[in-house]
């Protein structure tokens, strides 16, 4: 499901000038997608939408030019798929992965250069992700349980 959302996102951003969350929600509505908005802004941080100036001086959202959104499709394909549990113990977090999961998610994780991790380290089954405080582990553990589920 998640996977077509995606895809019909992509594509009301190159068929329609959307520059605001509520527009793409609207949009996604009229087309029989029932998401609320912070669905539809979990989306545009998965997708890594950004907003572009347009020749009339106009904002509106667009995909990444550069393969990011590549590189960051197939991570959350890797990490739902591979990923049992996720916690963190002061500034570490800790990701349990189904075995002989780990080194190929942490290295679409690290290929996305997430805020606030300093380095990270996969075995068989587990990633270590060392973050800068406590305050960025909770934000990426949530964030990661997001994508879970």
């Amino acid at each position: 499901m998640k996977k077509r959302r995606h895809e019909k996102i992509l594509q009301l951003i190159a068929s329609h000038m959307v520059d605001t969350q509520e527009e793409l929600l609207r949009l996604l509505r009229e087309e029989g997608y029932e998401v609320t908005q912070a669905t539809v802004s979990r989306d545009i941080k998965e997708l890594r939408l950004v907003k572009t100036q347009t020749g009339n001086g106009r904002y509106r959202y667009t995909a990444p030019k550069d393969g990011a959104r590549d590189i960051s499709s197939r991570f959350f394909s890797l990490f739902s798929e591979n990923t049992v549990s996720v916690q963190s113990a002061c500034n570490i977090v800790v990701i349990k992965c189904l075995t002989g999961m780990a080194q190929a998610v942490c290295a679409a994780m690290d290929s996305l250069h997430w805020e606030g991790i300093v380095g990270t380290l996969a075995g068989d089954d587990t990633i270590l992700a060392v973050m800068q405080d406590e305050a960025c582990a909770r934000r990426f553990v949530e964030e990661l349980r997001r994508m879970m589920g």
